[in-house]
């Protein structure tokens, strides 16, 4: 079985690449507007935020030194554990995706582990102004293209950066990336104890179906045993309730713009700070306490922010 989790690991995913200005004003965009969330974010209970960049009109980007200012902004007032893409944007080149967390060497880094089809193209059925020329033609690509995690790229991944010291939040979108991740395993490249983040709800990948989230739990621990911790999400309207269930079985729980823009029925979430309080009290009301920096990093085997991380 999974290693309970004796207290909840809540992570932010502060911004991605995903949802575009048009959606929402609240959508933190610039380096600063970033680190300003992820500080809020941290303040409300988040162990770990989950670092995307953007330009300050919205569009996603790889340039270090976009993420430079983003992890200076946070790293001079917090201890939290950084978390920065592997993902990037389906726009971006591998190169490209893996260039902020080879100058950074954080330590935690996402890890997509299968190609897929990564659609939402559908935001474009929803918004009836955009705000800027990039972004219809963006969200509508990924009707057309698919999101390219290959088994070289993936291993070149957990080469480059594990040399770092720098260990993986393994996302998940089907059942059959637990078996892919399995192999990795069996190579001794991927090392436990695992972090699998379960995403639900993308369209392409596996549906925001509760038993959808039981049966990953179910084959995860036929394949790992108590070697790996769980942690689940859900994109858009099913972000909160995937989470406490996640939260019930054991696990830790994502939250963040990234995921979802709302905070109830039809209201978007002012700030990522609202969401982490929303889902801690949920958690504390369940009887669960929530995990600090510290918690995490002894939970997770992390190597601790006094081995190199850059600022």
């Amino acid at each position: 079985m999974m290693r309970a989790a004796e207290k909840v690991i809540i992570t932010t995913a502060v911004t991605g690449s995903v949802n575009v200005p048009s959606q929402s004003p609240h959508l933190p965009l610039s380096a600063g507007q970033v680190a300003e969330a992820a500080l809020g974010a941290i303040e409300a209970g988040s162990a770990i935020v989950h670092l995307h960049a953007r330009h300050p009109d919205g569009r996603p980007t790889f340039e270090v030194e976009v993420f430079e200012r983003i992890i200076g902004g946070i790293t001079a007032h917090s201890d939290a554990v950084l978390n920065i893409t592997t993902g990037g944007s389906t726009a971006m080149t591998m190169e490209q995706r893996l260039a902020a967390a080879v100058r950074f060497r954080p330590e935690l880094a996402s890890l997509n582990m299968g190609s897929m089809n990564f659609v939402f193209a559908g935001i474009a059925d929803k918004v009836t102004e955009w705000k800027h020329d990039w972004e219809k033609p963006y969200v509508l690509n990924t009707y057309s293209h698919p999101f390219i995690n290959t088994f070289e790229t993936i291993e070149h991944t957990l080469r480059t950066l594990g040399e770092a010291g720098t260990r993986f939040e393994y996302e998940c979108y089907d059942i059959g990336h637990l078996y892919s991740l399995a192999y990795f395993l069996d190579k001794g490249l991927a090392r436990p104890p695992l972090l699998i983040q379960g995403v639900f709800g993308i369209l392409g990948g596996i549906g925001a179906d509760h038993d959808n989230l039981d049966h990953m739990v179910r084959i995860a621990d036929r394949l790992f045993g108590d070697d790996y911790s769980f942690s689940a999400f859900a994109a858009g309207r099913d972000q909160m309730e995937f989470a406490a269930h996640s939260a019930r079985l054991g696990g830790h729980v994502r939250v963040g713009l990234e995921d979802s823009l709302w905070i109830g029925r039809g209201r978007l979430a002012e700030s990522n700070a609202q969401q982490v309080r929303k889902i801690r009290a949920v958690i504390e009301d369940q009887g669960g306490q929530i995990a600090t920096p510290a918690d995490a990093r002894e939970m997770l085997a992390l190597r601790g922010i006094d081995d190199g991380r850059a600022t």
